[in-house]
């Protein structure tokens, strides 16, 4: 079938299962007899309509929201318009998530059209001959892919609505009209927002239920599908790998502590054992034979009680499992083999996820390490040189004396920090003993700037009871800055050549792992020098590990949005040519990616099949045009450079951070009840741009429906690239290099999400107006030139389902848009502070939609 023709035939299955299903079901839940909103369902298709107009003439925030109600609802007051507002609100949340479910549940007709990059497409490769069969099995055998679940403040859907969006997607399958009607009824009673912040105890619970309900199936069923097909020792190779941020984090987050990470870890393994034995409960009523009856005795105390009872924590793993193969093995012997599939979806379970579900990763910045460290110098008898903290960093590396000793930090310490760093050191090695290793063994430094900062952290783990010949931990750089990222290389041979160092990674199999974070940077260097910089950064570390026989393996610190380094993920991982290490592939996944990506059984399935793809073929086939030229990298730099400099002169505009704060809801992330982390870092501080989270930087932007993350530079760079005679050069790079090409996409799908029009009043501002035509000026150039540069007629042309898919979502939440920017307006000159306050909730109540719809906004 041809591509154009799969295009098509996918567009026509869009619109026959997701639009015409959304405005039939639509209809119906506008006419749902809500408490307070009876009539809210047949006043706000006008209101959409009026703000649809309102927006193409460039009319106001207020002027729309007045002439609305002039209009439509003349005999009201104010606080009764008000009331309306919320009112809508309530109902265009939960449009998002009719239109949510209605997308998942069609995904097995319109995903049927894109099979390439799946686990069926690596089939069919296989199917060409024993020898690529045997090609991709050799592959397998050096290949991970590790999905990491943060608690990143982007996911907005508690679990109550998670779970009628499941029940949801079930009923649009089959069409179950009453069915529908009824949970439509229920999404319409349940909260969207937490009255207080969720804790990080509270957060992990909420994230579990993607472990227990998806990857719990998903995982264990790719890796016995690959387990089927090639030839994998499936006792000692673990494809598939799921780590977890929440309770362990703590970079910037004051409320995760050492009880804490022991809360989440003990929580994690309770609820592991409560899936093992509710799976063990289909496994009893089928396993009935005799011979087995002792081990399903003790399998169904074992999983029953660490199910359900507090117990001191001990590694089951290796008993479980030698009681399931003896299960096993009675069946094969005695039993025909009846039913030991059942028992082998058991064992594939246990060895994958053990006692701990998934990977607790510790994180923490490099400045409190540093802090802690140097307390050490002066409490611990560890002979490291007076003055350490004054030293160069070459006599600090030469200083660090590696000596072990049991220091336990004392009650009277009043820094909580330093109490933190030490007592969760020692707290890991509880964790790795009741749990598994694999239960909590990286620990991630955030802005690593130098290598003492690992050689640091390794000592606090000496001081801490550890011993350097059983040194369970993987120590893990994270890399987020322009600068940092050009530094990088340089460090880690630093490391690669320390003696200690060099004997550590000896003993963890010479395997390091390296983070690398897109969030930062692109708030640092604007999109492109970001994804240049992250790209360059992989080249010098991947030949640097080669130089020194490091097995390497990147963490990729990705978001939702282009602008965090989401997007099509998969596509960057199939880009990478031999240059860069690709053999394991480590993500983050957060907030509105992990429920549109991995909120199904089947969505988890299709988007890991795609990435494990794009590793596989990438190492097979490597495409030639993958490896850059010295004159593409020459191309690249340039236009990074061009919009770098755009990039860092809008930064420092004396206009910046007043804008985003005046006309985004920035001031008011933080008492939007999502998340246990705060907004920026130095919370009690004034706000610096340094300070901000990527995320609130982001998602403030997003709100605006201002991509500037996402694109800004871009066009200015094309257009001087143009000027300069590189046109068709880049032409064909964007036509040959997958790296090019997916990174010019994905800004494309930033920019869909972005419309002018919302904020088009501004332009005629007396103190703002010169701003905010730089914006949209640049979006304006930027779009001209990629239009431009892809032959297209419109932005997202080679993807017209997403494109459709982001328009209705579009649609769907403008009126909330228009709400924001009204109620920002009434804040800025309202002086009746208990109005201000209800337009603060008004604004609050609308980033939860917005950044819903967009499902990878924040």
């Amino acid at each position: 079938m041809s591509p154009t023709l799969k295009l098509n035939q996918r567009e026509a299955a869009f619109n026959n299962e997701v639009v015409t299903r959304f405005e039939l079901y639509n209809s119906l839940f506008q006419t749902l007899p809500f408490y307070q909103v009876k009539d809210t369902g047949i006043l706000l298709p006008f209101f959409s309509s009026h703000c649809e107009k309102g927006a193409i003439t460039h009319d106001s925030p207020t002027d729309i929201i007045e002439s609305f109600f002039e209009k439509y609802v003349p005999d009201i007051d104010h606080r009764e318009q008000i009331n309306r507002m919320f009112r809508f609100i309530q109902y265009i949340e939960r449009q998002v998530v009719l239109f949510d479910a209605i997308e998942d549940s069609s995904f097995n007709k319109i995903g049927k059209f894109d099979d390439s990059g799946t686990l069926q497409s690596l089939l069919q490769h296989a199917a060409i001959s024993d020898e690529s069969r045997q090609d991709i099995s050799e592959k397998l055998k050096d290949f991970s892919l590790r999905l990491v679940l943060t608690a990143h403040p982007t996911q907005f859907y508690p679990g109550t609505v998670l779970g009628i969006m499941t029940d949801l997607i079930e009923a649009v399958k089959t069409n179950d009209i009453n069915n529908i009607d009824v949970l439509l009824q229920q999404l319409g009673k349940t909260p969207f927002f937490n009255k207080t912040s969720p804790t990080p105890v509270d957060e992990a619970i909420s994230l579990s239920w993607f472990l227990e309900n998806i990857f719990y199936h998903a995982v264990s069923g790719i890796q016995s599908k690959l387990e089927e097909e090639f030839d994998i020792d499936a006792a000692s190779r673990q494809i598939l790998e799921l780590g977890f941020w929440p309770g362990g984090d703590r970079d910037g987050n004051p409320n995760v502590t050492t009880q804490t990470t022991k809360e989440v870890a003990s929580f994690l393994r309770q609820r592991l054992f409560r899936c093992y034995y509710r799976d063990f409960r289909v496994l009893k009523r089928r396993i009935t034979f005799r011979g087995v009856e002792e081990a399903m005795t003790k399998l169904e105390t074992l999983f029953y009680k660490n199910a359900n009872e507090q117990l001191t924590p001990v590694d089951l793993q290796g008993e479980l499992l030698e009681l399931l193969l003896s299960i096993k093995e009675v069946i094969l012997r005695d039993h025909d083999g009846l039913f030991v599939n059942i028992v082998e979806d058991m064992i594939q379970k246990v060895r994958l996820f053990g006692c701990y579900f998934a990977t607790l990763d510790i994180r923490q910045d490099s400045r409190i390490l540093r802090k802690v460290f140097e307390y050490g110098t002066k409490n611990i008898d560890t002979g490291v040189a007076e003055g350490y903290s004054e030293l160069s960093e070459e006599d600090k590396i030469k200083s660090i004396t590696f000596k072990e000793a049991d220091f336990v930090c004392p009650k009277e310490e009043k820094d909580a920090m330093i109490h933190d760093t030490l007592d969760t050191i020692r707290l890991v090695k509880q964790i790795q003993q009741g749990n598994g290793e694999r239960a909590c063994q990286r620990f991630i430094i955030s802005n690593c700037q130098r290598a003492s900062d690992i050689l640091q952290l390794i000592n606090l783990f000496l001081w801490s009871g550890w011993k350097k010949d059983s040194l369970s931990i993987d120590f893990m750089p994270l890399f987020e800055t322009v600068n940092d990222l050009e530094h990088a290389a340089g460090i880690m041979e630093q490391l690669y050549t320390h003696p200690f160092y060099a004997e550590h990674l000896k003993n963890r199999g010479s395997q390091q792992t390296i983070m690398l974070g897109f969030s930062d940077s692109t708030k640092d260097g604007g999109y492109l020098m970001a994804n240049w910089s992250i790209y360059k950064a992989k080249v010098e570390l991947t030949a640097m590990a080669r130089k020194y026989g490091i097995q390497l393996a990147f963490f990729d610190g990705r978001g939702g949005p282009p602008a965090r380094g989401g997007g099509k993920t998969h596509r960057f991982y199939a880009s990478m040519g031999k240059e860069i290490a690709n053999e394991h592939i480590q993500l983050t996944i957060q907030g509105q990616t992990v429920s549109s990506q991995y909120g199904s059984v089947e969505t988890a399935q299709f988007n890991m099949e795609q990435l494990i793809n794009a590793g596989i073929i990438s190492a097979l086939h490597p495409n030639r045009n993958d490896l850059l030229d010295n004159r593409h990298k020459e191309l690249i730099q340039q236009m990074a450079d061009i919009s770098y400099k755009l990039f860092i002169d809008l930064r420092a505009h004396p206009l910046f951070v007043e804008y985003l704060e005046k006309f985004s809801p920035l001031k008011l992330l933080s008492r939007i009840n999502i998340s246990s982390r705060p907004t920026k870092r130095n919370a009690g501080a004034q706000l610096k741009l340094e300070d901000l989270r990527a995320i609130s930087f982001v998602t403030s932007w997003s709100q605006l429906k201002q991509s500037i993350p996402g694109f800004y530079g871009v066009g200015t760079a094309l257009k001087q690239v143009k000027e300069t005679g590189g046109w068709d050069e880049i032409k064909e790079l964007y036509q040959t290099s997958g790296f090019f090409k997916t990174m010019l996409d994905n800004c494309m799908m930033s920019m869909s999400k972005s419309d002018f029009r919302v904020t088009a009043y501004l332009e005629q501002d007396e103190k703002f107006g010169a701003f905010w035509k730089m914006l949209r000026d640049e979006f304006i150039l930027t779009r001209e030139m990629l239009l431009e540069l892809t032959g297209s007629t419109v932005l997202m042309e080679e993807y017209p389902v997403e494109r459709r898919s982001i328009a209705i979502r579009e649609k769907i939440v403008l009126p909330l848009v228009i709400i924001q920017h009204y109620a920002l307006q009434c804040i800025n000159y309202e002086k009746d502070t208990e109005l201000n306050d209800v337009y603060n909730k008004l604004v609050i109540r609308t980033v939860y939609g917005i950044v819903n719809a967009g499902r990878n906004l924040a």
